[in-house]
């Protein structure tokens, strides 16, 4: 596989960023991109021809419960922690502006 060279500016990238490096910064986050890019050509030696496309490393299963019908609770046991309370309902306060009470 031909190997693909890549500079990062990492001025440039820091100015994108808005953020202010000094030299120091610079010769040492340049070194740290170096290596990500060495690493990234490292990694697409590696055949992956017989491997099927997949979203995750490994087999996800949903694990759901069965559906069963179950006693919930009353309406007094449900508001008794209720700070605030209107009739059979939670008193919230108001969290959108312009909303009406």
């Amino acid at each position: 596989m031909d190997e693909i060279t890549m500079d990062i500016d990492v001025e440039y990238t820091a100015k994108l960023a808005r953020l202010e490096l000094t030299e120091q910064e610079r010769t040492t986050f340049q070194a740290q991109l170096d290596g990500i890019v060495k690493y990234v050509q490292k990694i697409s030696e590696v055949d992956v021809s017989d491997v099927p496309p997949m979203m995750h490393g490994r087999e996800i299963v949903n694990r759901f419960r069965e559906d069963v019908v179950r006693p919930s609770l009353d309406v007094q046991t449900a508001l008794s922690n209720a700070p605030k309370r209107v009739g059979d309902e939670f008193l919230l306060p108001k969290i959108v502006e312009g909303a009406e009470s």
